[in-house]
């Protein structure tokens, strides 16, 4: 179970599809040749032809890899074109494995939006939404004893309101005031995001209950709730 919770479905759903497409087009290449060749060198061909020299271009805050050169089909020339017979019979696959780049660039180009539609990047309840076995870890000194209620959480992160969390508060308690202490001394931990988002994030709590900080790979969001989070107990 914890395994498939952090599977960005969405886009494996349409790498899927992108690879089935490629299948399609390999079993009708396969289908046209007068002497069909050996099926596991027709997949080798197609993998090999897969490598490529590919730059990296940020779209909607990820990372896509953009294929320029076709590596992997001058790879197969240089080790074929002794054969020319062989060649040709392997020369579509080849070049299929290199179009298969941008099939999947496709898909992929296809899937991230549909992906954060399904999945806004600034609702908190897509970061917490399974609770049921959370608990708080103390990070810091300055940490009280604390406990939360687990509906009491699923509610107040239905209202909570976004907000810059590097304010010129806290940088003046950070920085300048001489007693030091932490704004974020609690880390819920054994939460998981909702199921198909393949979100990790760490999710810290605010000293005074009210703030939640949520950090992942891509970006950092602070959120406010009117309630406190925490039942106090023995410190």
């Amino acid at each position: 179970m914890i395994i498939w919770w952090n599977v960005e479905i969405v886009e494996q759903i349409m790498i899927f599809l992108g690879w089935i497409i490629t299948g399609i087009i390999a079993f009708r290449l396969y289908k046209t040749q007068l002497k069909q060749p050996v099926v596991w060198k027709v997949v080798l061909i197609i993998l090999i032809g897969l490598f490529t020299f590919s730059i990296n271009l940020e779209y909607f805050g990820r990372v896509i890899q953009i294929p320029i050169l076709p590596l992997g089909v001058w790879l197969l020339y240089l080790f074929l074109r002794k054969n020319k017979e062989k060649w040709q019979k392997y020369r579509p696959f080849a070049w299929l494995g290199f179009g298969a780049n941008f099939i999947l660039l496709i898909s992929l180009l296809v899937g991230i939006p549909i992906n954060n539609l399904l999945y806004p990047g600034n609702d908190p309840s897509i970061y917490i939404s399974n609770v049921e076995d959370a608990y708080i870890i103390n990070t810091h000194p300055t940490a009280n004893e604390v406990s939360f209620v687990t509906e009491k959480l699923v509610a107040s992160l239905q209202g909570a309101e976004k907000k810059d969390y590097f304010s010129d508060s806290w940088y003046n308690e950070i920085y300048l005031e001489t007693q030091k202490t932490e704004r974020f001394p609690y880390i819920l931990a054994n939460t998981f995001p909702k199921w198909g988002s393949g979100i990790r994030a760490t999710i810290f709590l605010e000293n005074n209950g009210k703030g939640i900080l949520i950090t992942s790979q891509e970006k950092q969001l602070y959120f406010q709730t009117k309630q406190s989070l925490f039942e106090e107990g023995n410190k």
